[in-house]
């Protein structure tokens, strides 16, 4: 693969139509995640589609702060997150219970809900959309999602595997089109593409093999990478929150107090004297700014 296309998502659109669409290759950005805990192989392949498929997500609405994708089931994963900011940055985990069998998607979650949060960050406007989880794999429930909650005809394809992860998307944009028949064309033509090609590709070979007849311009590719918002700050913000009697009682039953970031395995300590200082800097009235 050429080194430019890993971790790298492109856009891509079909001229003179009402067709876009989108490629994610996740390498490095992937292996970060991997690296935070060792999952078993068929909980490994739906966290890298899951990530896949949030890259390509975040992609498609106009936003500055942060979308979430939530698998919550009754089956062997029972949760399933992945972020991806408009950065561009990815982060991600997933709890499984029991020994889990490769029995595919539906044997992987049960019964569930799938949802998409979208978070516009500093305007605090937030809005999610909510699918049960009533098909075959996890492309098949986000193309639910989109014909449910954005009325949107969405295909996608999804693969991972222990070195990398990846992703195409088709859509059907709500504008006029001289060639009605573009869509199930390209829809057609994208179920010709192979997991192995998927994950193995760049994306300029990956349109050629499929479109090759078709006219399509594809955009600069934009790097993807793994990385998680937690800092010290954040950690002291929830502390706050608990209070102090409860952060206290931890104190003395631990001797310290420790917390773990679970995207990605950062701690965080917290000694008689940070939590003293983190309650008495939370008393302190504030000062008005004084000009000389």
């Amino acid at each position: 693969m050429n080194p430019r296309d890993k971790d790298t998502l492109h856009r891509f659109l079909f001229e003179r139509t009402n067709v876009r669409g989108e490629l994610v290759h996740l390498d490095a950005s992937w292996q970060a995640a991997l690296e935070r805990k060792d999952y078993p192989a068929p909980v490994r392949e739906l966290l890298g589609q899951a990530f896949a498929a949030a890259a390509m997500l975040s992609a498609t609405i106009k936003f500055d702060g942060s979308l979430t994708l939530q698998i919550q089931s009754s089956g062997p994963v029972s949760l399933l997150v992945v972020q991806a900011t408009a950065g561009r940055n990815v982060r991600g985990l997933a709890h499984w219970h029991g020994t889990v069998v490769d029995g595919g998607f539906t044997e992987l979650v049960g019964s569930g809900r799938l949802a998409i949060t979208i978070d516009s960050g500093a305007m605090g406007e937030r809005y999610q959309g909510i699918v049960d989880l009533r098909q075959d794999s996890l492309a098949l429930c986000l193309e639910d999602y989109f014909r449910q909650s954005e009325q949107l005809a969405t295909r996608l394809w999804l693969a991972a595997d222990a070195e990398s992860a990846g992703g195409m998307l088709l859509q059907e944009l709500p504008r006029a089109t001289q060639d009605e028949d573009a869509w199930a064309r390209d829809v057609y033509l994208g179920e010709t593409l192979r997991h192995d090609e998927l994950l193995q590709l760049p994306a300029r070979e990956i349109l050629h093999r499929l479109y090759h007849e078709e006219d399509v311009r594809l955009f600069e590719g934009e790097p993807v990478s793994f990385r998680c918002s937690c800092s010290r700050e954040r950690i002291e913000n929830m502390l706050r929150g608990l209070g102090p009697a409860e952060v206290q009682d931890i104190l003395q039953e631990q001797g310290r107090v420790r917390v773990d970031c679970e995207f990605c395995n950062q701690r965080y300590e917290f000694d008689p004297v940070d939590v003293e200082a983190l309650f008495a800097a939370a008393d302190q009235p504030e000062v008005p700014a004084t000009r000389h």
